[in-house]
C-alpha cells in the first residue's frame, strides 16, 4: 500500500519519498496537469450546465455564480490528483531520471527501494 507522501504542500512535490527514499526532485509535470484539469472540468461541467438550464431555466446570474464556484472547487480538487498521476506515469515509464541507478538518498535500514528492485530484475 502507499506509505510515502508525494506532496509536501498543495502542489509541491517532495524532493524524495519519506518512506522509501526514491528521489522525486527530477519530475517534470510542468503545465500538463493544469491543462488536463481544465479539460476534465469543462467536459464534465458543460453537459451539466446544459441539463440544468434546460430543466430549470435559472437566471443567468444564478448560472454564472453556481457554475463558477463549482468549476473552481472541481479544479482545486482535481489538480493534485492529476499532478500525482503525471508524476506516477513518469516514475512508471522511468522518464526524466526516475530510472537512474545513482541514488543519493538510500534508505537507512538497507531495504531495497523501487530503483533497486527494478535493477535486480534485469
Amino acid at each position: 500500500m502507499w506509505r510515502g507522501k508525494l506532496f509536501s504542500k498543495y502542489l509541491k512535490v517532495n524532493d524524495s519519498c519519506p518512506s522509501c527514499g526514491e528521489e522525486l526532485h527530477h519530475q517534470r509535470a510542468d503545465d500538463g496537469p493544469a491543462y488536463l484539469t481544465i479539460l476534465l472540468v469543462s467536459h464534465l461541467g458543460t453537459p451539466l450546465l446544459m441539463a440544468i438550464f434546460m430543466m430549470y431555466r435559472p437566471s443567468p446570474m444564478t448560472l454564472l455564480l453556481s457554475f463558477s464556484i463549482g468549476a473552481i472547487v472541481a479544479s482545486l480538487a482535481l489538480l493534485p490528483v492529476v499532478k500525482g498521476g503525471f508524476v506516477g506515469v513518469q516514475w512508471a515509464r522511468r522518464m526524466h531520471g526516475f530510472g537512474d541507478t545513482r541514488r543519493s538518498n538510500p534508505r537507512e535500514d538497507g531495504a531495497a527501494g523501487p530503483a533497486d528492485i527494478a535493477l535486480s530484475a534485469q
